[in-house]
């Protein structure tokens, strides 16, 4: 009796979501997929019909590493485990990063780190399937819903172009997939067979490490450019008037001289520049950021998440040169 009371609650449950996706709402919503991506509505609802709503989805995305203060998310990633799997992920794959470096001039350095802070070197990639996440989030999550409905229209023409069935592949919980987690519509754009075998296989190290020094490429980053140096403010009041939110580089390095900003570095007057300024252990600490640092911030949209990319990739290449 027992069994069968809870086959009964069970269908209940699957009617009343399915109730409560049947909706103009939701109707809405995949015409104007199958209208983007030129998908069948049959496609759509078939994959729907696949997916499956997953609270703790939700539950993580409503409590990102990123919201916690600079010193509590650095250790996070700056930790002598990953600084060693690090050093050894770059012996293990030197001709490749080397070869990344020297065709899209983005650093080993700098690939390396974006592969340590997003699956530690590809040993966790993620355990959730990429169907259910982009469901999940696409359909009841509405901050973001629009982006992660889109990605899933990505997914499901990423997974004909690559030849997968859509409930097949795992990552995180925002749908991210591979050594390198990208989503949906980066794999499509960014993704490159590096290791020129016909296929774009993100989960493996070759064309992981070709796809994020591409996806650097392709944000311009600038070669032999420095990345972000700590700094002084000997006036705070004027330091706070530059301080904004937006991740874009808008001021000059003449700028921030003249409300009392010190480097050790030599900066042109006009060098592009943005003032950042991160709660750490101690107190305040200002950072005045470059070109470059955006482009990390292309990657994930979080200062704290540059930041520990950058520093990781400094501390990497003291310990890689120190080990040759």
């Amino acid at each position: 009796m027992r069994v069968a009371l809870l086959s009964a609650a069970g269908l209940l449950l699957s009617s009343s979501v399915l109730a409560a996706d049947s909706n103009p709402e939701q109707q809405a919503w995949l015409d104007g997929l199958a209208g983007k991506f030129e998908l069948p509505l049959s496609e759509l609802n078939d994959a729907l019909a696949k997916a499956e709503y997953q609270q703790s989805i939700i539950d993580a995305m409503t409590r990102p590493a990123e919201a916690k203060p600079w010193h509590q998310y650095r250790p996070i990633f700056l930790t002598e485990k990953r600084l060693d799997k690090g050093v050894e992920f770059w012996q293990q794959h030197s001709e490749l990063l080397a070869q990344a470096e020297q065709e899209l001039q983005v650093p080993a350095e700098m690939i390396t780190a974006i592969i340590g802070v997003e699956t530690f070197y590809g040993t966790n990639m993620g355990s959730h399937k990429v169907l259910d996440a982009l469901y999940t989030l696409g359909f009841h999550y509405p901050p973001r819903g629009e982006f992660f409905r889109s990605e899933f229209g990505h997914y499901l023409e990423l997974a004909k172009e690559q030849g997968w069935s859509v409930g097949e592949q795992k990552g995180s919980y925002a749908g991210a997939m591979g050594m390198g987690q990208f989503i949906s519509s980066s794999y499509r754009h960014y993704a490159v067979d590096f290791d020129s075998d016909g296929e774009r296989n993100l989960f493996l190290a070759d064309d992981a490490i070709g796809s994020v020094a591409n996806y650097f490429y392709e944000h311009k980053w600038h070669p032999n450019e420095g990345v972000a140096y700590p700094a002084k403010v000997t006036n705070p009041d004027a330091a706070a008037a530059l301080l904004n939110p937006a991740l874009e580089i808008s001021h000059s390095w003449a700028e921030l001289v003249a409300a009392g900003v010190v480097l050790e570095q030599e900066l042109d007057a006009d060098t592009p520049v943005k003032l950042l300024l991160l709660e750490g252990a101690e107190g305040p600490e200002y950072w005045v950021v470059r070109h470059n640092f955006y482009v990390i911030t292309r990657y994930n949209h979080s200062p704290l998440y540059a930041m520990a990319v950058y520093q990781l990739s400094e501390q990497l290449k003291q310990a890689y040169e120190k080990s040759l």
